[in-house]
This record gives structure tokens, sequence and C-alpha cells, in this order.
């Protein structure tokens, strides 16, 4: 029976944020704008009228350099939990994270080595001459 009683704070919460979004809507309904111009019913620009393109196609390198992002970003965050435990984490997890980081620093010599983390265009090896 006493569950039963504090079920009346969810129904006040649940009613409450019914009216706040309900407010929120009908309140952008009366004072937002109407108006139809020829780029208003597009789904990316919403109402601005688009110039070039949207669909071009980015290198491959861009792609390249976002998930070297993401992946040494995340490597980032495993050494900041293991800097933010070091004391209790004792020699073996020192270890551990020494084995990680040459791990990838490994990977990262690997990249550099196969001129992944270059950008530009690569350039053109020059003609051999011929010896006489």
């Amino acid at each position: 029976m006493e569950d039963a009683a504090n079920y009346w704070v969810l129904l006040v919460y649940a009613v409450a944020v019914i009216g706040l979004v309900t407010g929120m809507v009908g309140v952008s309904f009366v004072l937002g704008q109407r108006h139809l111009k020829r780029a208003t019913r597009e789904p990316f620009e919403s109402g601005i009228v688009p110039v070039g393109y949207a669909r071009f196609r980015l290198p491959v390198q861009f792609y390249l350099v976002a998930m070297f992002f993401v992946i040494f970003d995340l490597e980032a965050a495993f050494i900041y939990a293991w800097a933010s435990t070091v004391r209790a984490a004792g020699w073996s997890g020192y270890l551990v994270i020494a084995v990680f980081i040459i791990t990838l620093l490994a990977a990262l010599v690997y990249l550099w080595r196969a001129r992944a983390l270059d950008w530009g265009p690569r350039p053109r090896p020059l003609p051999r001459q011929r010896l006489n």
C-alpha cells in the first residue's frame, strides 16, 4: 500500500511534462513565422535557398582523419581512466597500460610507414635518367 501512495508523484511529473511540451508547441505555433517561400518545404535548407550541390564526395583522407581521431581520442579516455586510479592499480596496472601504449605506438608507426597520415597528394617519382 505504501508503494501505491508514491505513484501520485509520477502522475504529477507526467502531467507536468505533457503540459510543458504542449505549451512549448502551442507557443511556437502562435508566435512562429508564417511564410511560404520557394525553399521553405525543402527538408535540408529549411527556408534558405540552396547554393551548389549538397551531395558532393569527400576524399578518403577526410574519413581516415575522422577514424584516427575517434580511435586515438578513445585511447586517451582509457589512459585518463587509468591515470585516475594509478595508485590502486599498482604495478600490474602500470604493466597493462605500458603494453597498451606500446601497442598504440606500434599502430601509429604502422600508419606512418603505410603513409596513411599523408593528407596531400602524393608526389610523383622523378623519372630515372639513363647513364651513357
